[in-house]
């Protein structure tokens, strides 16, 4: 097959897996050729198929593998992203139906909202700070369309970097009155503390991410947009929802978002 086909049938299927909840299994077994290169082709093609299908369009980005002990873990060296549409935004207070889930999980984030254009091939972490106008708590819900959860880092990539959903609070905090490196984090599911972190636990700290993202959209012609919204990585590991389960994220001077879900 030519490039070009493995591209669409890759991101039909992916597509369609999504919108009929299926899981699906690994294309590298399947097409060879499928590298980190091609995978973010697919990924566009993807957004595109959604966008067009869904009546939607692009909101932001995502960080995905910003953590040392998840890069680790799939034997890379750096982090992926993905891309945030409009419709995945959730608000809080309403309750989250998990009927157009496969296997959803929750991840606690720092979200940074941007007032400025941001391109590459040299942004700084100064860089992503001064074309921030505000910053966050965020939740992300992650819904691999592989089965079991399992996959490579082409994959994933190709996957959209297994995004779904995302809620940010509507409190917004201008970036310059906290040190996001020292900024600590508490998550909670039904009550129960399951994970506490620190902004620096996301590559030293959140910005840094989203520097090396623009840095690698540019290689594409892309770049982080005035007015997006950017997750900057997970600060713990995610976790399995289940109905009835609600989950809370507080982090130090920037307050606390909640979520609850259902059938």
């Amino acid at each position: 097959m030519i490039k070009t086909d493995v591209i669409n049938q890759i991101a039909d299927e992916l597509y369609k897996a999504e919108r009929d909840r299926f899981e699906v299994d690994k294309f590298v077994d399947r097409f060879s050729e499928l590298d980190i290169e091609l995978a973010y082709q697919v990924q566009e093609r993807l957004i595109e198929i959604k966008c067009q299908e869904e009546k939607t369009k692009i909101a932001g980005r995502k960080l995905g593998l910003t953590s040392r002990a998840k890069q680790e873990m799939m034997g890379v060296h750096e982090p992926t992203y993905g891309v945030l549409l409009e419709n995945m935004q959730l608000f809080e207070g309403e309750q989250v139906t998990l009927e157009s889930f496969i296997h959803p999980k929750i991840e606690p984030e720092i979200a940074f909202i941007f007032d400025k254009e941001v391109k590459g091939p040299i942004i700084t972490v100064a860089d992503i700070l001064a074309a921030t106008a505000f910053i966050t708590p965020a939740m992300e819900i992650i819904d691999s369309r592989y089965r079991n959860f399992r996959f490579t880092l082409p994959d994933v990539v190709a996957d959209n970097s297994s995004s779904s959903r995302y809620l940010i609070s509507e409190k917004l905090i201008p970036v310059d009155h906290i040190d996001l490196r020292l900024m600590g984090m508490v998550f909670k599911k039904n009550g129960e503390i399951v994970a506490t972190s620190a902004g620096a636990s996301v590559m030293g700290h959140p910005a840094r991410a989203v520097a090396w993202m623009a840095n690698q959209l540019v290689k594409k012609g892309q770049s982080i947009k005035a007015g997006e919204v950017v997750l900057s990585g997970a600060l713990s590991e995610a976790f399995t929802i289940t109905s009835g389960d609600h989950f809370s994220v507080s982090f130090d001077r920037m307050g606390s978002l909640k979520a609850s879900f259902t059938n």
